[in-house]
């Protein structure tokens, strides 16, 4: 359960659904498998997976949700040789090029008929709403992904008033600043990972990875124009992780500091355990960013 990305959404208004509430509310798009004609299926399901049946779970005022995405795989490669043998066939019979819009109808229907065959995979995508200091947090390195779970939850809700964070600095310019100076703020160490790109349209992209940041042929990529636009750092020695320069956070570890409150406790189950992960890793977020917020000149208000 715990995170490994973060895309952070800003509330602008108040979250006041009570759990109860949110459940009902939940309930109604509720996960199904995917029907025979559906190329996926989007709804939610138990953070606790086969340990519960609710569809919140709470933790010191922080909501954690879950939704569960089913697709079937319909490889391209299949269905391009298929259309293309039914083209074929229909063009030979009829002694005549097939139009745009007759090409495209064999394409539905080969589609709408393999659908029921195709195989199916699921993954879950877990959320947590945090409404005292107003955000919502998804666990995901892609932001189509991101935006598609919180549109559920828009939809569920009737309305969720929730934009990306937005900073009086851009991540790119004060990434770069600390590359070039390798100076950075109280609690900050940068790693040995990092992606530098060019400003100008289609930029040239230099990756570093296991690589020291602080050699020169580093700043000659900088001095040159280019921008840090991913960098590797950790805090306080407690979180490790990449920044990017929409200021998602990536590969995000919780590092020993956090573990050993982790291990201290003893548990029974699963849930129990659930619960505890959820509590120490939603405090440690809570302190962390503000943090990365002051980190880029504090956050623009809606």
């Amino acid at each position: 359960m715990w995170f490994k990305n973060l895309t952070i959404f800003r509330l602008t208004e108040s979250f006041l659904l009570s759990t109860e509430e949110l459940e009902q509310k939940l309930a109604t798009l509720a996960f199904h498998h995917c029907g025979p004609h559906e190329e996926f299926s989007l709804g939610w399901t138990s953070p606790l997976g086969k340990s519960g049946q609710q569809l919140t779970h709470s933790s010191n005022g922080f909501i954690m949700l879950c939704g569960k995405k089913e697709e079937r795989v319909l490889p391209s490669a299949v269905i391009n040789e298929l259309v293309q043998e039914k083209i074929s066939e229909k063009e030979d019979q009829q002694a005549r090029k097939l139009s745009k819009k007759e090409r495209t109808e064999i394409k539905d229907e080969i589609i709408f008929d393999s659908l029921p065959k195709a195989f199916t995979f699921s993954r879950k995508i877990y959320l947590y709403i945090d409404p005292k200091d107003g955000y919502v947090i998804v666990d995901s390195a892609s932001a189509k992904s991101a935006e598609d779970i919180l549109s559920l939850l828009r939809k569920s809700l009737g309305s969720l008033p929730a934009i990306p964070l937005n900073t009086i600095n851009k991540p790119s310019t004060v990434m770069t600043d600390w590359l070039l100076t390798q100076q950075v703020p109280s609690g900050i160490t940068i790693e040995d990972e990092c992606e530098l790109r060019s400003p100008e349209e289609s930029g040239s992209i230099i990756r570093c990875k296991r690589h020291d940041l602080s050699l020169p042929e580093i700043k000659n990529h900088l001095d040159s124009g280019k921008e840090a636009i991913k960098l590797a750092v950790s805090w306080e020695e407690r979180l490790s992780f990449i920044i990017d320069e929409n200021l998602a956070i990536k590969r995000l570890r919780f590092l020993e500091l956090i573990q050993d409150q982790v291990s201290d406790i003893e548990v029974n189950d699963a849930a129990a355990q659930f619960d505890v992960d959820f509590s120490i890793m939603s405090a440690e977020l809570a302190n962390f960013i503000p943090r990365l917020l002051d980190l880029f000149g504090g956050e623009i208000q809606a």
